[in-house]
């Protein structure tokens, strides 16, 4: 058993940077993860040519910007270089190889009591803290969702967090579902390699080139939103024409609207418009069933295919060990409540980090609003003094 300040899971970039908050406030924490490294969805879950999707300055974690020269957007070993000297410089130490089986807030002791199993000694620790930090964020759990008959298909099937490059796809008849920047680069990648692709287009998407984004970017701190939206919508339909022909379609709102309210990024084409415009990649609308090898679409159009790659997105486990916090989690594992208010705050020092569909510039500002709310509170109970 060991008592703490702050206990914090999760060793992801919202608790690497949460951590580091704190040490630089001298406010004692230890971080719990379970796989066997940190940022372990950047080292061991993603696609070699995966780059941050936002330009640097929006991406870096708090008190250490990207070193100079590195690129705008920034590539998936520049990023993992950049956690290890983050990791270095604030003196992180995250617990790796742990598995935490429950967590629950003793009113007896007024703190939140963490049962974790140590996947090496096999053996069980007990955390004590007045702070619960959970920061598995919304990128825990690849999710595939259901799809009648998808049991049945005989090829393999995979989400896109397994997902390295398509070598080993060269020939072979591969199906992506969804339209977004993993799915549309990890089409492109398949393409390269020579895999007859195809993609799965469930909803309207902004497809929109890196300087068109750069430029977007830039005009927000001049411009309202609406105004640097309609902007780049218009310099993507020059770009790119009229995408509906080949089965994109184009959301209502705006790219940087619907970045602010949903989270979800514009795409950005790495070469796949081209290619799509060539049929060398082909569009499909939603899978409506599975039979063996053979997909069926809304569209009614069947085809056959030797893999599926799922980029659907990630599901949060929170609810799988967290008992009790209903004030801040809903049945999802995911905040109740939504920008303005404070999301990631609730009751008996429970807070959340990575869970504001912002990306790394959300989870920048969570770690430091939650570092500097535990501070408060601990002066506030020291009696005015740390």
């Amino acid at each position: 058993m060991e008592q703490v300040d702050v206990v914090i899971v999760g060793a992801g970039p919202s608790g690497i940077a949460t951590s580091a908050c704190l040490n630089r406030l001298k406010i004692s924490n230890i971080v719990i993860e379970r796989e066997d490294c940190y940022a372990s969805l950047w080292k061991k879950r993603s696609y070699d040519r995966l780059k941050l999707h936002l330009a640097k300055q929006y991406c870096q974690l708090p008190h250490m910007p990207f070193p100079t020269g590195t690129p705008t957007f920034v590539p998936k070993n520049d990023f993992i270089r950049y956690m290890d000297s983050y990791v270095a410089r604030f003196q992180v130490s995250p617990l790796l190889n742990r598995h935490v089986e429950s967590s629950f807030y003793d009113d007896n002791i007024s703190k939140w009591s963490v049962v974790v199993k140590n996947m090496v000694t096999e053996s069980y620790e007990v955390y004590f803290a007045k702070f619960l930090v959970v920061a598995t964020g919304e990128n825990n759990y690849g999710y595939i969702p259901p799809i009648e008959g998808l049991d049945t298909f005989r090829g393999k099937v995979i989400h896109s967090s397994q997902y390295d490059c398509g070598k080993c796809y060269t020939d072979k008849s591969v199906l992506v579902v969804g339209a977004g920047n993993s799915g549309m680069e990890i089409a492109f990648d398949l393409s390269n390699w020579g895999a007859n692709t195809s993609i799965v287009a469930r909803s309207p998407v902004h497809l929109l080139s890196e300087n068109i984004v750069k430029l977007g970017m830039f005009l927000l701190k001049f411009m309202p939103i609406k105004i640097v939206d309609a902007i780049v919508s218009a310099l993507g339909r020059l770009k790119h024409g009229n995408l509906s022909e080949y089965g994109l379609q184009t959301p209502n709102k705006g790219p940087f609207f619907l970045k602010a309210t949903t989270g979800r990024s514009p795409t950005i084409d790495v070469g796949s418009v081209a290619k799509i415009k060539s049929a060398e990649i082909k569009v499909f609308p939603s899978i409506t069933n599975v039979q063996e090898n053979c997909v069926e679409f809304e569209n009614r159009k069947t085809r056959c295919f030797d893999a599926i790659i799922f980029a659907t997105g990630y599901k949060s486990t929170v609810r799988n060990w967290l008992k009790g916090g209903e004030d801040l989690f809903n049945e999802d594992g995911m905040p109740r409540q939504r920008l303005p208010n404070e999301y990631w705050k609730g009751k008996s020092g429970i807070y959340c980090a990575g869970f504001s569909s912002r990306g790394l510039l959300g989870i920048s500002q969570d770690a430091q609003n939650i570092a500097q709310d535990i501070s408060f509170q601990m002066t506030m109970l020291n009696g005015g003094t740390k």
